[in-house]
């Protein structure tokens, strides 16, 4: 299948002063692997925006490509055909490729931590790409540094990679399956692709947390991603999700699973992938995202109505919520604020100052639309509030009479561990607030937060009950116990 090369940067949303998690992709068996990885990373592209790297295997030998930037500047035509020859330069032997969106939760941003990483062990060459936290990487990091194991990044990924060396040649001990040992020993979030010479496999954590689907190609060649919006996109059929403690393995021989552990109980899937992260084209944990965050907006209207002349979102994240909302109030939804499509997210600096000068380039307000009226304004969530701040500012200055701000899912009290980069408590505009006074701190005329009960209400099917789903952002209940004296900052640095 012959996929197009795209070229000009894709414009992103503005969300919450949240860091997005990682996407990955694989393939097996595609005439053109990392031509269609790249258009796989493509539609995977709102779940990390910092790095994208693609690696390709002839068989033998294992082609890598990682930089820092967007899919479309990382990659040109020259580069995808390179990768594309070399996965068929030994045309005998079986040739395919992964690939992967990064931003940082854990690391530095830099280039040596973009991803697929790369190494070689006693059974050749391996790489892999990541999406999730593992919380014991430190522990486990200082363990393999005290074997004589060398890091060449920050990365909790590289542990991955050190600790499966570690099994296969016996500085642990032996085992006939090291990847399957090296999994075993790991806690937190991960969803993993790595890309040996034969073959790729793909894990997910007991727990469950981060998505990762298999599918198949019109042609019939198997498709591992992040998410299925990534399958629609090259023609793929979703065939199933990969389930917590599975390993699957795509190769010649077709599809083949083994387990390295059983599925956690309860399972900790992110109620956040529901909330902002995942894409509205995706089926996430079993479900519509589009339908679950409508359903989130309407809930929210039952919960939190308002007298308002008109409902309108917080592009583009809360569009979703606001048209749910809006239809179960019975009010005219508007769109206020057009985001401004030639500004990517990359742009947003780490100053305040500079931070509000990205937010009023990226979002302009239609003064016809709000002056002299009473909006309901909807997002998804809220973390640090100082954009959020200033968007009301926006609309304040264009002339709106009343601000009602709707928030689709429960305050964020508490930091992420599993794979969002949520920051410290003391940096959460909710921690140690009422709601009261961070409605004044946005100056806005009423705030209300969807409550868990409702989130929970919403999410929960017969297939995933709600105690599968990880809260602890909202909650301060971790589905696993975070080891003494780990910290948000040694997560990003370890």
């Amino acid at each position: 299948m012959q996929l197009p090369i795209l070229q000009p940067s894709v414009p992103f949303p503005v969300g919450p002063d949240a860091r997005e998690k990682c996407g990955v992709f694989g393939v097996w068996g595609e005439p053109h692997p990392a031509r269609t990885t790249y258009y796989g990373l493509f539609a995977l592209q709102h779940r990390g925006q910092e790095s994208s790297g693609i690696c390709a295997t002839n068989g033998d030998v294992i082609e890598r490509h990682a930089d820092m930037g967007l899919v479309s500047s990382v990659f040109s035509p020259e580069m995808l055909a390179k990768l594309d020859a070399h996965a068929h330069s030994r045309p005998k032997l079986p040739g395919g490729a992964i690939g992967h969106n990064r931003y940082s939760t854990t690391g530095a941003s830099h280039r040596a931590n973009a991803q697929p990483l790369m190494t070689y062990f006693k059974g050749g060459p391996v790489a892999i790409g990541h999406n999730g936290n593992i919380i014991n990487a430190h522990d486990l990091r200082r363990r393999l540094e005290d074997e004589g194991h060398a890091f060449s990044t920050t990365s909790d990924t590289e542990v991955v990679l050190q600790l499966m060396a570690a099994h296969a040649q016996g500085s642990l001990f032996a085992s006939s399956d090291p990847l399957a040992s090296a999994l075993s020993e790991l806690k937190g979030a991960f969803s993993l692709v790595f890309l040996f010479r034969d073959r790729i496999e793909a894990a997910r954590d007991p727990w469950g947390w981060r998505p990762l689907v298999l599918g198949r190609t019109a042609e019939g060649h198997p498709v591992v991603a992040s998410e299925t919006v990534a399958l629609a996109v090259i023609g793929a059929e979703l065939v199933r999700e990969i389930e917590p403690g599975e390993i699957v393995t795509l190769s010649d021989n077709g599809i083949e699973s083994r387990r390295f552990a059983e599925p956690a109980v309860p399972r900790a899937h992110c109620v956040f992938e529901h909330v902002y992260f995942a894409s509205p084209a995706s089926v996430v944990f079993g479900q519509s995202v589009q339908t679950i965050r409508e359903r989130l907006g309407a809930r929210l209207a039952h919960e939190a109505p308002a007298k308002a002349d008109l409902v309108m979102a917080m592009p583009d994240s809360g569009r979703s919520a606001a048209t749910g909302f809006a239809t179960a109030a019975g009010l005219p939804y508007r769109e206020g604020i057009i985001p401004n499509r030639y500004v990517g997210r990359t742009f947003i600096k780490p100053t305040n100052e500079e931070r509000s000068t990205a937010v009023r380039l990226k979002l302009n307000v239609i003064p016809d639309v709000v002056q002299g009226q009473r909006v309901v304004v909807v997002d998804d969530s809220i973390v640090r509030g100082t954009t959020t701040r200033i968007k009301m500012d926006q609309l304040r200055e264009a002339g709106a009479k009343e601000i009602h701000l709707r928030i689709s899912s429960p305050p964020i009290r508490h930091p992420c561990f599993f794979g969002v980069d949520f920051p410290d408590r003391s940096q959460l505009v909710a921690h140690g607030r009422e709601v009261e006074d961070v409605r004044r701190l946005l100056d806005v005329d009423s705030l209300h937060f969807l409550t868990l009960e409702g989130l929970l209400d919403v999410v929960h099917c017969a297939r995933t009950p709600a105690t599968d789903y990880c809260t602890a952002c909202y909650s301060g209940r971790y589905p696993i116990a975070i080891p003494d004296g780990v910290t948000k900052d040694m997560m990003r640095c370890c």
